[in-house]
């Protein structure tokens, strides 16, 4: 799990700090990978390969709206709906990460990495 502190100016003019958590699990990852012809990593491989911006930023975005969801309290439970995805999508804090990782390949890295879970890496790795 990413624990990700965003910086933004809300709506109203008023400057925020808040702490925004993404996660894939081991079945989210399993189901990306098994919807796409050929895997997703694949995939992913031939739209850098060809220089695809468009489909790249169209994946990325996928992939951070797919990660978001809200830590219950006691950790138990990490929730994510459409409504929960799409009132994260509405904000500025959204804005200010998306544009960070699209522009900064090491910032993007380090949050596909934060994201995916330990026990994937090692399985992977």
């Amino acid at each position: 799990m990413l624990k990700k502190s965003i910086t933004y100016q809300d709506y109203n003019g008023t400057e925020r700090t808040e702490d925004f958590y993404f996660n894939l699990t081991q079945a989210e990852i399993m189901e990306m990978e098994m919807s796409t012809t050929g895997g997703m990593s694949e995939y992913v491989k031939n739209i850098v390969d060809a220089k695809d911006a468009q489909a790249l930023v169209k994946i990325f975005k996928d992939i951070v709206l797919k990660a978001y969801g809200e830590k219950s309290l006691d950790g138990k439970k990490f929730m994510k709906s459409e409504e929960i995805t799409r009132g994260f999508a509405c904000t500025e804090a959204y804005s200010q990460l998306f544009m960070e990782l699209a522009t900064d390949s090491d910032a993007a890295a380090k949050f596909v990495d934060g994201i995916i879970p330990s026990s994937v890496i090692k399985k992977t790795g």
